[in-house]
């Protein structure tokens, strides 16, 4: 079978709003991408200002159900605690993970009073069979990240394998796979995606890109999300002889920096109210009166 790449279906910017106690932020997937276009993949927020009025009230304590969370910090400092008696300061090039379960609360606050904060904020959802699992929470060094570098290209693994390299992040119910790639000037990326039933997408942070199979490339800029297609989107026609198994990227004349995730949807209902994310009107309910009668 001769190397496919997918084609991008689908190029959006995100949503401003504020979350927490003001935070400006923009919601990416949950905003103007659903989640239901990239099952399992239920949120990503990203956070960028170098304005202290935009960050500094944080994430006070909020509880959370049924999800699990990923957090990757380029710049800045925010302390995680919760009520698991948990706490880890997330700092630049380091990774957070959180299997809410059953039930948590945390809260998230910057630590410092000025100065750039950057990150992203992924939700992922849990199979219903273990949404009332223990709740847990990990921090992962920058230092742990395992990197890739050629002349032309950096490659961080946060999670599944690149050029035979694992990332650390290991702990998640559907096993994403999670790279950080930054290309320079018209340099090339190119990277097997292990399956068409995977939902797929890149989000651009830097520069701007060329995306999907030559001559049929779509630009992605900064602060935009492409979607790939799969399985359950596709353009495909009966004629086609090879499936879609990659994705190709050539990077604009500046240069490019992207993430990369991919994951094999879990294909369940999903009811979200807020923080807790179930399968059933009921289960939101249930998660309420959890959370008000002070069983988390």
């Amino acid at each position: 079978m001769s190397s496919v790449s997918r084609k991008v279906l689908k190029v959006a910017k995100g949503i401003a709003t504020k979350d927490g106690d003001g935070v400006s932020l923009t919601r990416v997937i949950g905003g103007s991408i659903k989640s239901s276009e990239v099952d399992p993949f239920l949120m990503l927020d990203a956070f960028k200002s170098d304005n202290p009025d935009d960050y500094i009230a944080g994430f006070p304590d909020h509880p959370h159900r049924g999800q699990q969370t990923l957090t990757y910090m380029i710049e800045g400092a925010m302390l995680h605690e919760d009520n698991r008696k948990n706490r880890g300061l997330l700092l630049p090039g380091m990774v957070q993970i959180m299997n809410a379960g059953k039930g948590i609360i945390h809260s998230e606050i910057p630590q410092q009073r000025d100065g750039m904060m950057f990150g992203f904020q992924f939700w992922l959802n849990l199979a219903a069979a273990e949404k009332m699992s223990e709740p847990w929470y990990k921090d992962i060094p920058a230092a742990d990240i395992p990197e890739v570098n050629t002349d032309d290209k950096k490659v961080r693994i946060i999670a599944g394998v690149y050029n035979g390299i694992e990332g650390p992040v290991r702990d998640l119910h559907v096993k994403p796979i999670f790279l950080d790639v930054k290309l320079k000037a018209n340099a090339k990326f190119s990277e097997e995606i292990p399956d068409f039933d995977h939902s797929s997408f890149v989000y651009v942070f830097e520069g701007e890109g060329s995306f999907g199979p030559q001559g049929n490339q779509v630009k992605i800029g900064d602060q935009h999300i492409g979607l790939l297609e799969n399985k359950d989107n596709n353009t495909l026609s009966k004629d086609d002889q090879s499936i879609p198994n990659k994705i190709d990227v050539t990077a604009g004349e500046n240069g490019v920096r992207f993430l990369f995730l991919s994951a094999k949807p879990l294909r369940e209902p999903v009811v979200q109210h807020g923080p807790f994310v179930m399968n059933t009107q009921r289960e939101i309910q249930q998660a309420f009166y959890d959370f008000q009668s002070g069983k988390f």
